[in-house]
Protein backbone atom coordinates (compact mmCIF):
# COMPACT_ATOMS: atom_id res chain seq x y z
CA UNK A 1 0.00 0.00 0.00
CA UNK A 2 1.67 3.30 -0.89
CA UNK A 3 1.27 6.48 1.54
CA UNK A 4 -0.77 8.76 0.29
CA UNK A 5 -0.08 11.92 2.02
CA UNK A 6 3.92 11.19 0.45
CA UNK A 7 2.62 10.97 -2.64
CA UNK A 8 -0.31 13.09 -3.02
CA UNK A 9 1.26 15.23 -6.13
CA UNK A 10 0.60 12.07 -8.03
CA UNK A 11 -2.76 11.48 -9.56
CA UNK A 12 -4.45 8.35 -8.35
CA UNK A 13 -3.59 6.18 -11.45
CA UNK A 14 -0.50 6.84 -11.34
CA UNK A 15 -0.11 6.04 -7.84
CA UNK A 16 -1.96 2.70 -8.95
CA UNK A 17 0.74 1.93 -11.60
CA UNK A 18 3.36 2.12 -9.03
CA UNK A 19 1.96 -0.17 -6.96
CA UNK A 20 1.15 -2.85 -10.03
CA UNK A 21 4.60 -2.25 -11.03
CA UNK A 22 6.17 -3.32 -7.67
CA UNK A 23 3.76 -5.87 -7.47
CA UNK A 24 5.23 -7.91 -10.21
CA UNK A 25 8.90 -6.69 -9.33
CA UNK A 26 8.21 -9.06 -6.15
CA UNK A 27 8.03 -6.10 -4.20
CA UNK A 28 4.05 -6.26 -3.24
CA UNK A 29 2.22 -4.15 -0.33
CA UNK A 30 5.66 -1.45 -0.42
CA UNK A 31 5.35 1.65 0.92
CA UNK A 32 6.94 3.91 -1.28
CA UNK A 33 7.65 8.59 -0.82
CA UNK A 34 8.56 10.62 -2.92
CA UNK A 35 12.64 11.44 -2.78
CA UNK A 36 14.04 13.79 -4.94
CA UNK A 37 12.71 15.77 -8.07
CA UNK A 38 15.12 17.14 -10.50
CA UNK A 39 14.98 19.50 -13.39
CA UNK A 40 13.73 17.06 -15.78
CA UNK A 41 10.22 15.39 -15.91
CA UNK A 42 11.44 12.70 -13.88
CA UNK A 43 10.74 12.17 -10.09
CA UNK A 44 12.28 9.63 -7.75
CA UNK A 45 10.55 7.30 -4.87
CA UNK A 46 12.30 5.19 -2.02
CA UNK A 47 10.48 1.72 -1.32
CA UNK A 48 10.61 0.29 1.41
CA UNK A 49 9.46 -3.40 2.13
CA UNK A 50 10.41 -5.93 5.22
CA UNK A 51 14.17 -4.19 5.52
CA UNK A 52 14.54 -3.99 2.34
CA UNK A 53 14.68 -0.75 0.54
CA UNK A 54 15.01 0.55 -3.52
CA UNK A 55 14.41 3.45 -6.15
CA UNK A 56 11.63 3.85 -7.98
CA UNK A 57 12.43 5.94 -11.12
CA UNK A 58 9.11 7.77 -12.41
CA UNK A 59 9.86 8.79 -16.05
CA UNK A 60 6.59 9.75 -17.64
CA UNK A 61 6.27 7.81 -21.08
CA UNK A 62 6.59 10.56 -24.03
CA UNK A 63 8.98 13.14 -22.06
CA UNK A 64 11.16 10.65 -21.05
CA UNK A 65 13.19 7.83 -22.01
CA UNK A 66 13.55 5.63 -19.13
CA UNK A 67 14.89 2.82 -21.73
CA UNK A 68 18.35 4.77 -22.44
CA UNK A 69 19.13 5.12 -18.44
CA UNK A 70 18.87 0.92 -18.05
CA UNK A 71 21.09 0.27 -21.41
CA UNK A 72 23.72 3.14 -20.01
CA UNK A 73 23.42 1.42 -16.73
CA UNK A 74 24.91 -1.72 -17.96
CA UNK A 75 26.78 -0.46 -19.42
CA UNK A 76 28.74 1.67 -17.09
CA UNK A 77 28.39 -1.64 -15.07
CA UNK A 78 30.55 -3.88 -17.75
CA UNK A 79 33.03 -0.48 -17.29
CA UNK A 80 33.61 -1.82 -13.75
CA UNK A 81 31.73 1.51 -12.09
CA UNK A 82 28.94 2.06 -10.40
CA UNK A 83 25.57 3.09 -11.30
CA UNK A 84 22.77 1.95 -9.65
CA UNK A 85 21.53 -1.61 -10.67
CA UNK A 86 18.58 -2.19 -12.39
CA UNK A 87 16.26 -4.31 -10.38
CA UNK A 88 13.12 -4.58 -13.01
CA UNK A 89 11.60 -2.35 -15.73
CA UNK A 90 8.94 -1.33 -17.69
CA UNK A 91 9.50 1.12 -20.45
CA UNK A 92 6.29 1.40 -21.18
CA UNK A 93 4.85 3.05 -18.39
CA UNK A 94 7.71 4.92 -17.66
CA UNK A 95 8.98 2.90 -14.51
CA UNK A 96 12.75 1.33 -13.36
CA UNK A 97 13.25 -0.27 -10.63
CA UNK A 98 16.55 0.67 -9.69
CA UNK A 99 19.48 -0.51 -6.59
CA UNK A 100 19.60 2.16 -3.58
CA UNK A 101 22.71 3.62 -3.14
CA UNK A 102 21.76 5.91 -0.10
CA UNK A 103 21.55 9.10 0.83
CA UNK A 104 25.10 10.42 1.13
CA UNK A 105 25.64 12.45 -2.03
CA UNK A 106 28.96 14.11 -2.44
CA UNK A 107 27.24 17.55 -1.93
CA UNK A 108 25.63 15.96 1.01
CA UNK A 109 29.53 14.88 2.48
CA UNK A 110 30.69 18.37 2.16
CA UNK A 111 28.36 19.92 4.13
CA UNK A 112 28.84 17.51 6.83
CA UNK A 113 32.25 18.27 6.57
CA UNK A 114 32.09 21.79 6.61
CA UNK A 115 29.99 21.69 9.89
CA UNK A 116 32.97 19.58 11.40
CA UNK A 117 35.29 22.58 10.14
CA UNK A 118 36.87 19.81 7.45
CA UNK A 119 35.21 20.81 4.14
CA UNK A 120 38.71 21.71 3.12
CA UNK A 121 39.61 18.15 3.64
CA UNK A 122 37.06 16.39 2.71
CA UNK A 123 36.47 18.40 -0.77
CA UNK A 124 40.09 17.38 -1.73
CA UNK A 125 39.07 13.82 -1.28
CA UNK A 126 36.52 13.95 -3.30
CA UNK A 127 37.26 15.72 -5.81
CA UNK A 128 40.00 13.16 -6.76
CA UNK A 129 37.69 10.19 -6.26
CA UNK A 130 35.83 11.74 -9.04
CA UNK A 131 38.27 12.95 -11.10
CA UNK A 132 39.55 9.33 -11.29
CA UNK A 133 36.12 8.02 -11.64
CA UNK A 134 36.26 9.75 -14.97
CA UNK A 135 40.20 8.45 -15.58
CA UNK A 136 39.18 5.00 -15.19
CA UNK A 137 35.81 5.55 -17.58
CA UNK A 138 38.09 7.31 -20.61
CA UNK A 139 40.96 5.20 -20.31
CA UNK A 140 38.52 1.98 -20.34
CA UNK A 141 36.08 3.37 -22.79
CA UNK A 142 36.13 1.53 -26.52
CA UNK A 143 34.74 3.00 -29.54
CA UNK A 144 32.46 -0.45 -30.21
CA UNK A 145 30.54 0.62 -26.86
CA UNK A 146 29.02 3.93 -28.83
CA UNK A 147 26.00 1.95 -30.97
CA UNK A 148 23.30 3.62 -30.76
CA UNK A 149 24.73 6.52 -28.27
CA UNK A 150 24.08 9.93 -30.15
CA UNK A 151 27.08 11.77 -30.79
CA UNK A 152 27.88 15.29 -28.44
CA UNK A 153 28.91 17.12 -31.99
CA UNK A 154 29.16 20.26 -32.86
CA UNK A 155 25.69 20.98 -34.09
CA UNK A 156 24.40 19.73 -30.46
CA UNK A 157 26.48 22.06 -28.55
CA UNK A 158 25.65 24.80 -30.89
CA UNK A 159 22.23 24.16 -30.18
CA UNK A 160 22.34 24.28 -26.74
CA UNK A 161 24.59 27.34 -26.67
CA UNK A 162 21.41 28.91 -28.66
CA UNK A 163 19.87 28.58 -25.48
CA UNK A 164 21.25 31.88 -23.99
CA UNK A 165 20.13 34.16 -27.27
CA UNK A 166 16.68 32.19 -27.86
CA UNK A 167 15.20 32.57 -23.60
CA UNK A 168 17.83 34.76 -21.86
CA UNK A 169 17.92 37.75 -24.08
CA UNK A 170 14.16 38.06 -24.50
CA UNK A 171 14.20 38.17 -20.33
CA UNK A 172 16.71 40.98 -20.35
CA UNK A 173 15.70 42.46 -23.05
CA UNK A 174 12.00 42.35 -23.32
CA UNK A 175 12.62 41.54 -26.77
CA UNK A 176 13.73 38.85 -29.38
CA UNK A 177 17.28 38.81 -30.29
CA UNK A 178 17.76 40.69 -33.67
CA UNK A 179 18.42 38.09 -36.04
CA UNK A 180 22.12 39.54 -37.12
CA UNK A 181 23.29 39.73 -33.77
CA UNK A 182 22.13 36.13 -33.05
CA UNK A 183 24.00 34.61 -36.42
CA UNK A 184 26.96 36.46 -35.05
CA UNK A 185 26.54 34.93 -32.03
CA UNK A 186 26.11 31.30 -33.74
CA UNK A 187 29.75 32.57 -36.05
CA UNK A 188 32.03 32.96 -33.08
CA UNK A 189 31.01 29.83 -31.66
CA UNK A 190 31.58 27.64 -34.67
CA UNK A 191 34.97 29.39 -34.49
CA UNK A 192 35.66 27.66 -31.33
CA UNK A 193 34.15 24.56 -31.09
CA UNK A 194 36.19 22.37 -33.57
CA UNK A 195 38.89 22.22 -30.34
CA UNK A 196 35.57 20.31 -28.83
CA UNK A 197 35.63 17.34 -31.43
CA UNK A 198 39.66 17.25 -31.49
CA UNK A 199 40.00 14.16 -29.13
CA UNK A 200 38.79 10.63 -29.02
CA UNK A 201 35.97 10.68 -28.20
CA UNK A 202 34.24 8.92 -24.53
CA UNK A 203 30.53 8.69 -23.00
CA UNK A 204 30.12 12.10 -21.91
CA UNK A 205 27.54 11.54 -18.88
CA UNK A 206 26.86 15.07 -19.07
CA UNK A 207 25.24 16.11 -15.59
CA UNK A 208 29.03 14.61 -13.87
CA UNK A 209 28.77 17.06 -10.44
CA UNK A 210 28.55 17.04 -6.50
CA UNK A 211 24.85 16.06 -6.56
CA UNK A 212 24.86 13.55 -8.76
CA UNK A 213 27.62 11.79 -6.99
CA UNK A 214 27.35 9.13 -4.38
CA UNK A 215 29.59 8.11 -1.73
CA UNK A 216 29.39 4.07 -1.35
CA UNK A 217 30.67 2.51 1.33
CA UNK A 218 32.07 -0.58 -0.02
CA UNK A 219 35.35 -2.28 1.10
CA UNK A 220 38.42 -1.86 -0.76
CA UNK A 221 40.22 -4.27 -2.68
CA UNK A 222 41.89 -6.88 -0.17
CA UNK A 223 44.49 -7.36 -3.11
CA UNK A 224 45.46 -3.35 -3.47
CA UNK A 225 48.92 -2.46 -2.19
CA UNK A 226 48.87 -0.29 0.92
CA UNK A 227 46.08 1.88 1.52
CA UNK A 228 43.76 2.80 -1.81
CA UNK A 229 41.80 5.06 0.06
CA UNK A 230 38.32 5.51 -1.78
CA UNK A 231 38.51 3.91 -5.38
CA UNK A 232 35.99 4.32 -7.66
CA UNK A 233 34.60 1.53 -6.20
CA UNK A 234 33.38 4.34 -3.89
CA UNK A 235 31.79 6.54 -6.44
CA UNK A 236 27.89 5.90 -7.33
CA UNK A 237 26.91 6.98 -10.10
CA UNK A 238 23.38 9.08 -10.91
CA UNK A 239 21.40 10.92 -13.93
CA UNK A 240 23.34 9.24 -16.65
CA UNK A 241 20.18 8.98 -18.99
CA UNK A 242 21.13 11.73 -21.46
CA UNK A 243 24.59 10.71 -21.96
CA UNK A 244 26.09 11.37 -25.78
CA UNK A 245 29.44 10.23 -27.27
CA UNK A 246 31.79 13.71 -27.30
CA UNK A 247 35.18 15.28 -25.70
CA UNK A 248 36.53 13.66 -22.23
CA UNK A 249 37.24 17.30 -21.04
CA UNK A 250 33.27 17.94 -21.21
CA UNK A 251 32.67 15.72 -17.62
CA UNK A 252 35.38 17.44 -15.73
CA UNK A 253 33.78 20.54 -16.83
CA UNK A 254 31.29 19.75 -15.19
CA UNK A 255 32.63 19.10 -11.97
CA UNK A 256 34.91 21.43 -11.77
CA UNK A 257 33.00 24.68 -13.24
CA UNK A 258 30.02 23.89 -11.07
CA UNK A 259 26.81 25.94 -11.49
CA UNK A 260 25.36 25.37 -8.71
CA UNK A 261 28.76 25.11 -6.02
CA UNK A 262 31.55 27.15 -5.55
CA UNK A 263 35.00 24.86 -6.20
CA UNK A 264 37.86 27.06 -5.14
CA UNK A 265 40.40 27.59 -8.00
CA UNK A 266 43.30 25.97 -6.49
CA UNK A 267 41.41 22.55 -6.31
CA UNK A 268 40.15 23.11 -9.57
CA UNK A 269 43.90 23.18 -10.93
CA UNK A 270 44.96 20.44 -9.28
CA UNK A 271 42.66 18.76 -10.58
CA UNK A 272 42.54 19.32 -14.02
CA UNK A 273 46.29 18.78 -13.29
CA UNK A 274 45.64 15.06 -11.66
CA UNK A 275 43.55 14.27 -14.79
CA UNK A 276 45.48 14.98 -17.35
CA UNK A 277 49.05 13.33 -15.63
CA UNK A 278 47.23 10.27 -15.29
CA UNK A 279 45.86 10.27 -19.18
CA UNK A 280 49.35 9.75 -20.65
CA UNK A 281 48.28 9.54 -24.35
CA UNK A 282 46.16 12.40 -24.19
CA UNK A 283 47.23 15.82 -26.14
CA UNK A 284 47.53 18.18 -22.93
CA UNK A 285 46.99 21.72 -24.74
CA UNK A 286 44.14 20.30 -26.87
CA UNK A 287 42.75 18.93 -23.69
CA UNK A 288 43.08 22.11 -22.05
CA UNK A 289 41.54 24.12 -24.99
CA UNK A 290 39.02 22.06 -24.75
CA UNK A 291 38.27 22.25 -21.32
CA UNK A 292 38.13 26.03 -21.58
CA UNK A 293 35.57 26.27 -24.85
CA UNK A 294 33.30 23.37 -23.37
CA UNK A 295 32.96 25.27 -19.95
CA UNK A 296 32.11 28.55 -21.90
CA UNK A 297 29.68 26.63 -23.67
CA UNK A 298 28.15 24.85 -20.79
CA UNK A 299 27.67 27.47 -18.59
CA UNK A 300 26.22 29.81 -21.51
CA UNK A 301 24.00 26.86 -21.88
CA UNK A 302 23.00 26.83 -18.43
CA UNK A 303 22.03 30.58 -18.39
CA UNK A 304 19.35 30.11 -21.15
CA UNK A 305 17.62 26.53 -19.48
CA UNK A 306 17.99 28.46 -15.65
CA UNK A 307 15.21 31.28 -17.34
CA UNK A 308 13.81 28.22 -18.99
CA UNK A 309 13.30 26.14 -16.17
CA UNK A 310 11.93 29.62 -14.53
CA UNK A 311 9.40 30.58 -17.61
CA UNK A 312 8.24 27.43 -18.68
CA UNK A 313 8.20 25.29 -16.04
CA UNK A 314 7.98 27.66 -12.82
CA UNK A 315 11.08 26.51 -11.30
CA UNK A 316 12.59 30.04 -9.90
CA UNK A 317 15.20 28.15 -7.20
CA UNK A 318 17.76 27.98 -10.20
CA UNK A 319 17.67 31.65 -10.65
CA UNK A 320 20.12 32.06 -7.62
CA UNK A 321 23.28 30.53 -8.91
CA UNK A 322 22.87 33.63 -11.11
CA UNK A 323 25.70 35.29 -9.65
CA UNK A 324 27.93 32.31 -10.24
CA UNK A 325 27.21 31.50 -13.52
CA UNK A 326 28.25 35.01 -14.54
CA UNK A 327 31.35 34.96 -12.67
CA UNK A 328 32.58 31.25 -14.17
CA UNK A 329 31.70 32.68 -17.57
CA UNK A 330 33.72 35.51 -17.57
CA UNK A 331 36.68 33.31 -16.30
CA UNK A 332 35.71 31.52 -19.10
CA UNK A 333 35.81 33.99 -21.91
CA UNK A 334 39.33 35.56 -20.55
CA UNK A 335 40.43 32.30 -21.99
CA UNK A 336 42.46 32.71 -25.67
CA UNK A 337 40.73 29.77 -26.79
CA UNK A 338 37.26 31.67 -26.66
CA UNK A 339 38.37 35.16 -28.28
CA UNK A 340 35.53 35.20 -31.07
CA UNK A 341 33.04 34.63 -28.45
CA UNK A 342 34.28 37.13 -25.93
CA UNK A 343 34.30 39.37 -28.42
CA UNK A 344 30.22 38.65 -29.07
CA UNK A 345 29.78 39.53 -25.65
CA UNK A 346 31.81 42.58 -25.15
CA UNK A 347 30.18 43.95 -28.19
CA UNK A 348 26.58 42.63 -27.29
CA UNK A 349 26.42 42.16 -23.30
CA UNK A 350 29.04 43.68 -21.80
CA UNK A 351 29.56 42.99 -17.56
CA UNK A 352 26.96 45.89 -16.62
CA UNK A 353 24.21 44.14 -18.32
CA UNK A 354 25.24 40.68 -16.92
CA UNK A 355 22.85 40.37 -14.17
CA UNK A 356 20.23 38.38 -13.14
CA UNK A 357 16.61 39.04 -14.69
CA UNK A 358 14.30 41.70 -13.06
CA UNK A 359 11.42 39.88 -11.81
CA UNK A 360 13.32 37.04 -10.44
CA UNK A 361 12.54 35.50 -7.45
Amino acid sequence: MTQPQANSMLAPARQDEIDAFLSAAGWPRASWQLLAADASFRRYHRATLGGRSAVIMDAPPGKEKPEEFVHLSNLLIALDLNPPRVLASDPARGLVLLEDLGDKTFSRALWQAAKQGRESECAAELYRLASDTLVQLHERWRPDLATGIPPYDEATLLEEALLFTDWLWPVLFAAAPPRQMRAEFIQAWKEVLPVAQALPSTLVLRDFHVDNLMVLERTPDPSAAGDPGLTSANCGLLDFQDALIGSPAYDLVSLLRDARRDVPPDLQESMLARYIAQRENLDRETFQQAYWVLAAQRNTKILGIFIRLWRRDGKAAYLRHFPRLWRLLEEELAQPALAPVAAWFEKNLPKEKRVQPDGAP
